[in-house]
């Protein structure tokens, strides 16, 4: 079984819980096992309020409006990606965010939540997150993959 979409959305935070949403759907629909949907709602969830908040350039008119989240459910694994316009992350990482801290957390979140994170800059073009986690199936699971 291998299903995938891609979604093209503005920099707002109503296009976060859309995707959230979706991606719920997808994973219900196919029979993912909820807690592993969850985690994944959640760390995209972060990965797409990082885009809304730091990924575009006040200069760059239609690009930096938008951001893309692409989604791939194949056979055994999920693999997440978002991908914005923005002046990407800093060459050197600040020290570890604190928890108690209000902003910061999602990227630690991300990392706790999935099996597998990829952060990088494509240059000119802005930041990329990507993540996967291996899928657990309910045992009703209509698209189980087998």
């Amino acid at each position: 079984m291998s299903i995938w979409w891609s979604l093209h959305l503005r920099r707002e935070a109503a296009s976060v819980p859309l995707a959230r949403r979706l991606l719920l759907g997808t994973m219900e629909t196919a029979g993912v096992d909820p807690d592993v949907s969850y985690d994944l709602s959640l760390a995209l969830s972060e990965a797409c309020a990082n885009a809304v908040e730091h990924g575009g350039e006040s200069g760059l008119p239609d690009s930096s409006a938008a951001y893309r989240v692409t989604a791939y459910l194949d056979g055994e694994k999920c693999r997440i990606e978002v991908t914005d316009s923005g002046p990407g992350f800093p060459p050197v990482r600040p020290r570890p965010t604190p928890m108690e801290a209000e902003n910061g957390r999602g990227l630690c979140l991300i990392r706790e939540l999935a099996d597998h994170v990829q952060i990088g800059n494509k240059p000119g073009r802005g930041a990329v997150v990507s993540f996967d986690k291996i899928l657990k199936w309910r045992k009703d699971a209509p698209l189980m993959a087998v």
